[in-house]
């Protein structure tokens, strides 16, 4: 899609610190209301005379000159830094890619794109999409968006970006090099709405059990894993992983709507209430999807909201098993409010209660930089040592629908515990695979090889088939003596080679299948999704969540 520039080379397996997560937030957040349903701020809040008064002081009388948005900026951070962790400001200038995420969607030709060699490479195309309809494919170098010279020039992508959208039906004429012929092409393309995809995978683990892999709860979201839930079952599926690692949140009524085709009955979900909003119960319609089957949720550190309100209630309800690391703790609902100059607040106004009645916030009473920090020794302590302690303020007991213990307060506690595989942290691969000969081996082999790519025509055949060695290979030889060296250093441990050469093919399988090939490739190397699949197929599975107590 554009602007997704790295779409085509997706992180390979996240790295979970802290300072990811953190940034990630701002997509983490439960909204009662839609974004089309916004207040304005000035419906709830006066004119602050004395602040405007130091601003004008500042602005006539300071030494020297200075910015007077940057000194509002400045007072509302500060203002904020005294309430809760989520509560947030969000300049004019970024709010409309926020909103983009989760609205779900937005306008353009529906391209994405990698820049190698100081040119654009079109790296996949949406199918269907008013790229795809004009004759644009995966390859294409971008040379000219309307009279402006794309290539060569070290145009910043956010720039080419901001060219390829714009309002609906709007054309723009785009001039490309053929990747098989070399010739020139101009299209002009009529800019289409592009799906913002949060379904990342569905794809069927064996015969019985289907995988859903969602990264964020957007307005579209219940729709995609809709689609994706009748495709499995049509396939046979039996029994479902869901994925919500690394997942920060969304719409609340997305987890909602999920969790109502999960459940059975007349089933409270999630409840809302603050200290001036009225609670609020969010209940099961009536969807019936996947009521029967076996379920595994998979959770880490970096599962926060929406996600925790859904695997929180499949918990509660002992509906399924929730199978990874601890999730983030975040039990707390915003609501946004638009300010004057395009940008918003975003207002804690609300706590959230999973059925069972507890709140999984961690605590924030010693001021943000603890509440970061806290999460960087959890982080450190427990998921790197193997341990998965819960030292939370909120001691008391809640209980699932089997009378099985729970606490809030520390995010959602897993029922089988999966440690994170610190062998794959070494600073030496990790370098190797986020490095750019990585990005450019896939990219350069795909290039060279397309003819024979193409003629796998499924991931199955491909997966079989295609071994990855090639890459492994193309990837030393770019290297220079001094770092090939130590490359041949790292590899020479089987584990590490193994993994390597792995997530070089799921890149590759990407680029052909898009999601679903990255995932059918890495699933199979993936502990927690392994440890889920165990336990599903045990009897392990029916003592978790029939047990009385511990």
């Amino acid at each position: 899609m554009d602007g997704k520039q790295s779409g085509g080379f997706k992180v390979w397996t996240p790295l979970f610190f802290s300072v990811v997560m953190v940034g990630g937030m701002a997509l983490g957040f439960n909204l009662r209301d839609t974004l089309r349903g916004k207040r304005d701020i000035q419906a709830v809040m006066q004119r602050n005379d004395r602040l405007e008064q130091i601003i004008d002081l500042i602005n006539e009388k300071y030494v020297d000159s200075v910015k007077t948005d940057e000194l509002y900026k400045g007072a509302i951070e500060g203002i904020l830094s005294d309430l809760d962790p989520h509560t947030s400001y969000i300049p004019a200038d970024e709010l409309e890619e926020v909103n983009e995420d989760l609205e779900g969607s937005f306008y353009g030709i529906g391209v994405e794109f990698f820049i190698f060699d100081d040119t654009m490479n079109v790296t996949a195309v949406v199918p269907g999409g008013p790229a795809d309809k004009a004759g644009v494919i995966t390859g294409d170098k971008i040379i000219k968006v309307g009279d402006s010279v794309i290539a060569g020039r070290q145009i910043p992508s956010d720039n080419v970006i901001k060219m390829l959208k714009g309002r609906l039906n709007s054309k723009v004429s785009v001039t490309l090099k053929d990747p098989v012929s070399n010739a020139m092409k101009q299209l002009t393309i009529a800019r289409g709405e592009i799906p913002v995809v949060s379904v990342d995978a569905n794809i069927m683990l064996d015969s019985k059990t289907g995988y859903i892999k969602i990264n964020r709860f957007s307005a579209t979201t219940y729709d995609e894993f809709a689609r994706a839930l009748k495709g499995l079952k049509a396939n046979g599926m039996e029994q479902l992983v869901i994925d919500l690692r690394q997942n920060p949140g969304g719409y609340l009524e997305a987890a909602q709507r999920i969790a109502d085709e999960l459940l059975e009955g007349d089933k409270l979900i999630v409840y809302t209430k603050g200290t001036h909003s009225k609670r609020i119960d969010y209940k099961t319609e009536g969807l019936q999807g996947f009521e029967k089957g076996k379920i595994a949720i998979l959770i880490d550190e970096g599962s926060a909201s929406a996600s925790e309100i859904l695997s929180g209630a499949v918990q509660d309800y002992d509906r399924g098993i929730i199978v990874g690391r601890r999730s983030y703790g975040k039990g707390l609902v915003q609501e946004q409010y638009d300010l004057d100059d395009g940008a918003a607040l975003r207002l804690t106004v609300a706590k959230y209660y999973i059925p069972s009645g507890r709140c999984i916030q961690r605590s924030y009473k010693n001021g943000r930089d603890a509440y970061d920090e806290d999460f960087i020794k959890r982080f450190e302590n427990d998921v790197l040592k193997g341990n998965d302690s819960i030292i939370t303020d909120d001691t008391a007991r809640y209980y699932t629908a089997n009378k099985r213990v729970v606490y809030g307060g520390g995010g959602i506690k897993p029922d089988v515990f999966v440690p994170f595989d610190t062998a794959r942290l070494t600073p030496g691969l990790t370098n190797m695979l986020y490095s750019e000969d990585a990005r450019r081996t896939v990219w350069n082999y795909y290039m060279h090889n397309r003819a024979q790519l193409l003629q796998y025509k499924t991931i199955t055949d491909f997966s079989t088939k295609y071994s990855g060695d090639e890459l492994v290979a193309g990837f030393l030889k770019m290297q220079d003596p001094t770092f090939r060296r130590a490359v041949e250093r790292v590899l020479r441990n089987q584990t590490n080679l193994s993994y390597f050469r792995l997530q070089l093919k799921a890149q590759l399988a990407r680029i052909l299948f898009r999601s679903n090939g990255y995932y059918s490739i890495t699933t199979w190397d993936d502990a927690v999704i392994r440890k889920a699949m165990e336990t599903m197929n045990s009897t392990r599975y029916s003592a978790i969540i029939g047990r009385q107590g511990f």
